[in-house]
């Protein structure tokens, strides 16, 4: 384990929060970006954006960094679906910044937070990693770009680099658009839970420390037989199920799901998470019942008036 600095991008966001959060409690010198100077629990962060590639070699040579973690980019489908161009420069651009430094400044190595969203509707599980890719947003062609640009930095760089695709990230911090925060915010508010499709839809969820603590395993591993593995939670449930997870955390939760698919999601089979548990050592640390547990006592930690439960 080096005793340089890593560099976390996106360091107010919610996973990159949380990868400063273990960075820092291992002892391990951090350095934080985002476009804000302060995380939401208050830490102070270096403003600097991904695309501005002057301020980054500058940070990177002030602070002795010989690794990063880059979270820093939109962080789903759902954000920015009308300004395409954006994520292509947040999201593209802002990866190729992170290779370039990586490159420049000989780092040792630099771990990309990709997303499932890259495969867009994939085969019958289990999925491997290795399946064509076509994904249905700009967002998910975001992360399969930048894949390109992972590989072929090592390849043609000798750059160690590698990506993550991690499904959806739920947990303490989520504020965005999330199916689970909405079932565990209407228990805790006392209304019903009406959803016109997700009875038989399943969606694949990974708690945000997992995500986080996977993304360490993947800076630290001592080798990397491949350059991209996807992880999850290890669940693969429909959103009824998951909604009767909610209700036996919150019983007072009333939620009633009608059948078909979300009609702006991919149906994602089940993916193959082996690979990312023999190469990096990755275990899942949060049952499904576990995680809403946790997040649900975040929600209401912030709502005071939420009521007990």
């Amino acid at each position: 384990m080096s005793d340089k600095a890593v560099l976390v991008t996106g360091a107010a966001g919610l996973v990159g929060n949380v990868v400063r959060r273990k960075l820092e409690k291992q002892g391990r010198a951090v350095v934080a970006i985002d476009r804000v100077d302060r995380s939401a629990d208050g830490q102070p962060i270096i403003p600097c954006d991904v695309n501005d590639i002057h301020r980054l070699h500058a940070v990177v040579t002030d602070h002795d960094v010989d690794a990063i973690i880059h979270c820093g980019a939109y962080s789903g489908p759902m954000v920015a679906r009308d300004n395409p161009y954006s994520m292509v420069q947040v999201n593209i651009v802002g990866t190729a910044n992170m290779l370039e430094l990586a490159r420049v400044h000989k780092m040792r190595r630099m771990v990309f937070c990709s997303s499932t969203s890259a495969y867009g509707n994939t085969p019958e599980g289990p999925v491997p990693e290795d399946v064509p890719l076509y994904p249905t947003t700009v967002y998910g062609a975001s992360k399969a770009a930048s894949e390109q640009l992972v590989w072929t930095y090592f390849r043609q760089f000798g750059v160690d680099a590698v990506a993550l695709r991690l499904s959806w990230v739920y947990g303490p911090g989520r504020t965005t658009d999330c199916m689970i925060r909405t079932l565990i915010e209407d228990a805790l508010g006392r209304r019903p839970t009406r959803v016109p499709f997700g009875a038989d839809f399943h969606r694949q969820y990974i708690h945000v420390d997992d995500a986080a603590g996977a993304l360490l395993l993947a800076l630290d591993a001592a080798d990397l037989p491949r350059r991209i593995y996807t992880v999850t939670g290890g669940t693969y449930h429909t959103l009824q199920e998951i909604g009767d997870i909610v209700k036996t955390v919150l019983p007072e939760a009333d939620i009633e799901m009608q059948p078909g698919a979300d009609p702006v999601d991919e149906v994602h089979r089940r993916f193959d998470i082996s690979a990312a548990q023999r190469d990096l050592g990755y275990a899942p640390s949060f049952d499904l019942e576990a995680g809403i547990r946790s997040y649900a006592d975040w929600i209401a930690s912030r709502k005071p008036n939420a009521g007990a439960h």
